[in-house]
């Protein structure tokens, strides 16, 4: 299983905006800067997130993104669905009867782990990384 490019970088943005000010907005190009990422392409996946109602982007001399929902609230489920979207990892091609035998392992296998996901926090693994 592997998910996209866009989804490392907007977990790792996602992080650095729980763990900064809720009210100083961060920089697009201290967000790219900080993962060795263009800020062109950052932006498309801020803009993902925002779509998503995560985060906000401000305006002007001092602009940038910062969360709009509580950042207890926000799991790695979240953020992964806002980028990747919601559909299924696997998909049986062949016509079989009711079910799928191996479509219903695949099922089953995605269900504990979005399970998994949505019950780690971001703000939890903040946390953690502050008592390191």
């Amino acid at each position: 299983m592997r998910f996209t490019k866009a989804t490392n970088y907007a977990l790792h943005t996602m992080l650095m905006l729980v763990t900064a000010s809720p009210v100083k907005p961060v920089g697009v190009q201290q967000l790219a800067e900080s993962q060795g990422v263009s800020p062109t392409y950052l932006s498309k996946i801020l803009t993902r997130l925002v779509k998503a109602g995560m985060i906000e982007s401000v305006s002007g001399a001092n602009g940038g993104y910062r969360l709009t929902r509580k950042k207890d609230d926000i799991t790695f489920l979240d953020i992964i669905h806002a980028i990747e979207g919601s559909a299924s990892l696997f998909e049986c091609n062949f016509v079989h009867g009711d079910e799928c035998s191996i479509q219903a392992v695949m099922k089953e296998a995605e269900e504990k782990m979005e399970s998994h996901l949505k019950n780690t926090k971001l703000a939890d693994l903040a946390q953690k990384q502050t008592q390191v």
